[in-house]
C-alpha cells in the first residue's frame, strides 16, 4: 500500500511538471513578429480582420500583410508603430475587445453612428476628470453599463462593434463630447433626467453630459 501511494504521488507530481512546462513555454512566445505562425497568429488575424485592418482570412503565419495590419492599428491608437504585437499592443487588444463588448451589449441593432457614439462615451470618460482614467475602470464602473451588469457584456461582438471602436479612438465622436447616453422609454434612473443635459439623439439613445 505504501509502495502505491509513493508511486501515486509521482504520477501526480509528474502531471504537475507536463503540465507547467507548455505554460511557460506560451508566456514566452507571447510576442509575435514577421515570419512567427501558429495560433496566436491566428487569434491576431482574425482581431485584425473584425476591426477592418486585414482583408484575407486567418493564415496562421505573419507576414508581411500582418505586419502592416499591426502597424496601422497601433498608429491608431496610439502606440509605438514597430509591427510586432509585444505586451502594450496585446493589452491595446484586450481593452479594444473589452469596450467592443460594452458596445455590443448597448448598441447592436443601433445605427452604425450611434454604435461608434457609445465607444466614444467610453473614451469621453477616459479623459475626463469625473471618471477613471483607465478603460477597464471606465468600464467596470459601479452601475456604469448595463451590459456588464445584466451579463451581455459576455455576448460575442461582431466586427461593426470592434470597428465602431476604431472609428472611435480615431477621433470620429458622434456623441458631441458626451458622457453618458440612455433609452428615454426605457431608462429607470432618476439621476438621469434630472441631472444631464442632452447634446443629440442616435437611433434609440440620447447622449448627453451632466447638467452645469
Amino acid at each position: 500500500m505504501k509502495k502505491r501511494r509513493i508511486f501515486l504521488a509521482i504520477f501526480i507530481i509528474l502531471l504537475l511538471g507536463i503540465g507547467v512546462f507548455p505554460i511557460a513555454s506560451s508566456a514566452q512566445s507571447d510576442i509575435l513578429s514577421n515570419g512567427d505562425q501558429g495560433a496566436g497568429v491566428t487569434d491576431l488575424q482574425e482581431k485584425l480582420h473584425l476591426l477592418g485592418y486585414l482583408d484575407p482570412a486567418p493564415t496562421g503565419y505573419y507576414g508581411s500583410l500582418t505586419e502592416a495590419a499591426v502597424q496601422q492599428l497601433q498608429q491608431d491608437f496610439d502606440l509605438p508603430v514597430d509591427g510586432v504585437l509585444g505586451p502594450q499592443t496585446s493589452y491595446r487588444l484586450i481593452e479594444i475587445e473589452k469596450v467592443a463588448r460594452v458596445v455590443h451589449g448597448e448598441a447592436r441593432g443601433e445605427p452604425y453612428e450611434g454604435q461608434v457614439a457609445v465607444a466614444s462615451v467610453i473614451k469621453n470618460r477616459v479623459y475626463s476628470s469625473e471618471f477613471p482614467s483607465s478603460i477597464e475602470e471606465v468600464i467596470y464602473q459601479k452601475n456604469g453599463f448595463t451590459p456588464v451588469a445584466d451579463g451581455q457584456y459576455w455576448l460575442n461582438p461582431g466586427s461593426y462593434a470592434y470597428r465602431a471602436v476604431k472609428d472611435a479612438w480615431r477621433g470620429w465622436d458622434p456623441s458631441d463630447g458626451s458622457t453618458y447616453f440612455y433609452n428615454p422609454h426605457t431608462a429607470t434612473s432618476d439621476w438621469i433626467f434630472a441631472h444631464t443635459r442632452s447634446h443629440r439623439q442616435i437611433g434609440g439613445h440620447l447622449f448627453a453630459t451632466v447638467a452645469e
